[in-house]
């Protein structure tokens, strides 16, 4: 099954990952008109869309962790806000891929990152550095006065 499109099943759920499918009646829009450059059409037409979804309450999770992991990097309601395109049908799609998009990367586990050694070059090239700036400290002092 293609990732960010509908379920195949027939429950019309959103699906993240094989794991997070978000049902359609937990998503909360509203419309309202865009603005900007467009004319009498951009002021009367809501075609500007807000998808919200409150991960708190949310049923989409199989694993706790997957939630935890969404409230930790995106908060407690997800927002989404649209005004691309002309349609309110097509700002709606893009709405609900941005969200899917943006869930699937907070649900998504970051790669560990490995410690590794300095190479030798690079210590040799931050000493260099390191003396090279003592020395240029060391030219701005003025000369010692020995009596």
């Amino acid at each position: 099954m293609s990732q960010g499109q509908h379920d195949p099943s027939g429950d019309d759920r959103l699906v993240v990952t094989d794991d997070v499918r978000i049902p359609p009646y937990e998503l909360t829009e509203s419309f309202s008109a865009s603005g900007g450059p467009g004319g009498q059409h951009a002021n009367k037409a809501a075609t500007r869309v807000e998808l919200s979804w409150d991960v708190t309450t949310s049923s989409a999770f199989r694993h706790e962790v997957q939630r935890a992991r969404v409230r930790k990097r995106l908060g407690d309601v997800v927002r989404v806000v649209v005004d691309d395109e002309r349609s309110q049908v097509r700002n709606r799609d893009i709405a609900r891929q941005r969200l899917v998009d943006k869930v699937r990367g907070a649900v998504a586990v970051p790669k560990r990152r490995r410690a590794t050694k300095p190479t030798r070059g690079s210590q040799r090239r931050r000493l260099a550095a390191k003396s090279q700036r003592s020395e240029l400290k060391q030219q701005r002092r003025s000369p010692r006065h020995d009596d």
